[in-house]
Order: structure tokens, then C-alpha cells, then sequence
């Protein structure tokens, strides 16, 4: 009755099931956890498991191959996707009323709120999917929520978020939360595995992604990576200029600068609070960097200063700053 290609989270599908089949599942669903845990996954297999010839989600026949490929519709027979988009990667007031795209082209027939009401498939539910759903404007938000206080009968949104704390608290008192929890290890390796992962990078790997699967793309994992050095040898009182190159955003990603920022500023977060724990004698999480962490754990150095700069530039990253001066503000910190 489940995807097989799902990783993990089975006590918390299994109640979905449940709580589906038996007519208890809420209209409005906030799937919370970590990036990279399979949120998205678990959503969009509720809705593939009703389109599937064998009611499972089994990934062979012809109505589960509709939900495969990189390139996955916004639009399908029982399920509505809204993704953020363009450079400010946001999910603006058109693609919920109107359903355009970043060039004002029409993805689907009808806005969010139209589709919605419309009776679902024989045998179906409605399923509407809103993807990083912390980047809804505020504009875009507010057109939401009658929807989703009240969605028609055997509609249900799914919005999918690692940063609920991002949303209104509007639309967070509308949705029942679903908590998800971080991958076991083996878990998370064996899907690694699966995508070509080798032994070689197992410690880092799985140090680095914290039981998630945000790491699976190669060139993703090498950029953490060497964030991670980055500030290793920022720490070390190495010249900004000289180390800061991992730390600063790639100008061809099609991200916006400031999610770009976020990844290695947490990071830090994450090498400051492992120095507090190899202080206190305790195991680092990120422990493949044990050694160069023992060595910078001094008693004299500031952990609380370079601890509130960082946390100061992540509040400080929808402003759109120049993201060379916040690093190089954060940096002055290590070493103050």
C-alpha cells in the first residue's frame, strides 16, 4: 500500500492511510521537519496512491508514472502543485488566483481556489500541494485563507515547509500539523547508495545532512563541504579574502542571494555549537571535522559573540543585504 521508492516516515503514513480511508483526515495539512526528509515525498504520494491501478503507489503502472520524472506536471488529474518561482524564488498572488507562471504564461487552466471547488476524480480526492510553502508573500497568504479554513468536501491542501515559523500565523491556526522526523542513518544511506554514493564520503555525508537527502546531488554536497572548511579556517584566522570563497553565493544559481546565504551561515551555527560541546566533553555532531574542532575549542575563545552575529545575518537575509559585508561582519566575529 506504499510507495516503495519512499524512505522512512512509515508510522506517519500508515496514519495518513488510516486517517484517509476512514474519512478523519483534515482539509488543511501542514507537513513540518527538517529540509530534505521526504515531506514533499509522503504528500505526493497520497495523491499518487489513488491514481495508481493497484491502489499502492507502486511505481509500475501507467497511473503512477504520471507522478515520475524531474520534471513532474503542476497539474494532474487529482493534484495541483504551487511552487515558489523566479530569481526571489516567492509564491505570488497570480499563481493563486490566476496559475501563471514567472512570464505570466498559464501553468493551468484555473487559479487555486476555481480548481478547488471543482468535484474531484471518481474515486479521488482533490489534492493541492503548496511547496516551500514559507514562501508565500503576504499578499498570496491572505488570498488562502477562507480556502483553507473551509476547503470543499474531499478537497485537502498539503502545505510542505521546513521553516513553519515563516508562515502567517493565520494559516498556521487553519492546518493541522504533521510532524516529521529526520531519516535514520541507514535510511538516509541506503537512498544515497541508490544514487551512487560511495563509502568513502559515508561520515561526512550523513554528518553534514543531519538524516535528511538535500545532500544527494554531488556538486550540492561538495559546496557544504567546503563551506564547512571555510570557517574552519576563518576560525583559524585565516584572511577573509582569502577563505570567504565557498561561503559567497554562485551568481548563476537561479537562487536568490539570500537563501543562498542561509545554507552556510547554519552551518556555522552548527561548528559553533560543536565547539560548545567538545568543550563540555561531549561528542561533536559533525564529527568527521573532530580534529580541527578539538584544535579551535580553546577556553579563551568568544563563542557567543560569532553565535549572535550569525543568528543576526539569518533574521537579516529578506532584506536582500549585500551578502559580502554581512559574511565579512559575521567573520570579524570568530575572531573578536
Amino acid at each position: 500500500m506504499f510507495s516503495p521508492d519512499i524512505a522512512g516516515h512509515q508510522a506517519t503514513r500508515e496514519r495518513l492511510l488510516q486517517r484517509l480511508q476512514g474519512g478523519r483526515i483534515r482539509g488543511s495539512l501542514l507537513f513540518t521537519g527538517p529540509e530534505g526528509i521526504g515531506k514533499r515525498r509522503v504528500a505526493l504520494e497520497l495523491a499518487q496512491r489513488e491514481l495508481c491501478l493497484r491502489r499502492s503507489a507502486c511505481g509500475q503502472c501507467e497511473g503512477c508514472r504520471m507522478f515520475q520524472g524531474e520534471d513532474l506536471p503542476y497539474e494532474l488529474p487529482n493534484l495541483l502543485r504551487i511552487a515558489p518561482e523566479g530569481k526571489a524564488g516567492v509564491i505570488r498572488i497570480d499563481q493563486i488566483r490566476e496559475g501563471l507562471d514567472s512570464n505570466n504564461q498559464p501553468r493551468f487552466s484555473r487559479g487555486v481556489i476555481e480548481w478547488a471547488a471543482l468535484a474531484p476524480a471518481m474515486g479521488c480526492h482533490r489534492w493541492i500541494l503548496i511547496e516551500e510553502a514559507h514562501r508565500l508573500n503576504e499578499s498570496s497568504g491572505n488570498v488562502l485563507l477562507k480556502t483553507l479554513e473551509e476547503p470543499p468536501p474531499d478537497t485537502h491542501f498539503i502545505l510542505v515547509t521546513h521553516r513553519p515559523e515563516a508562515l502567517l500565523q493565520t494559516i498556521r491556526s487553519r492546518c493541522e500539523r504533521i510532524p516529521f522526523s529526520p531519516l535514520a542513518p541507514r535510511e538516509a544511506w541506503a537512498v544515497a547508495q541508490r544514487n551512487g554514493w560511495q563509502e568513502a564520503d559515508h561520515d561526512r555525508w550523513l554528518a553534514l545532512g543531519e538524516g535528511s537527502l538535500r545532500h544527494l546531488d554531488e556538486a550540492t554536497f561538495r559546496r557544504a563541504e567546503a563551506q564547512v572548511e571555510a570557517w574552519l579556517a576563518l576560525m583559524a584566522g585565516r584572511a577573509f579574502a582569502e577563505a570567504s570563497g565557498p561561503l559567497l553565493p554562485e551568481k548563476e544559481s537561479t537562487l536568490a542571494q539570500g537563501e543562498q546565504l542561509r545554507q552556510p551561515l547554519e552551518l556555522l551555527l552548527r561548528l559553533l555549537a560543536d565547539l560548545a560541546r567538545i568543550r563540555a566533553g561531549e561528542t561533536p555532531a559533525l564529527g568527521p571535522w573532530r580534529e580541527e574542532l578539538s584544535a579551535l575549542a580553546t577556553p579563551e575563545r568568544n563563542l557567543k559573540a560569532p553565535q549572535e552575529a550569525a543568528l543576526q545575518a539569518l533574521r537579516h537575509l529578506p532584506r536582500n543585504l549585500s551578502p559580502e559585508p554581512l559574511l565579512r561582519e559575521v567573520a570579524l566575529a570568530l575572531v573578536s
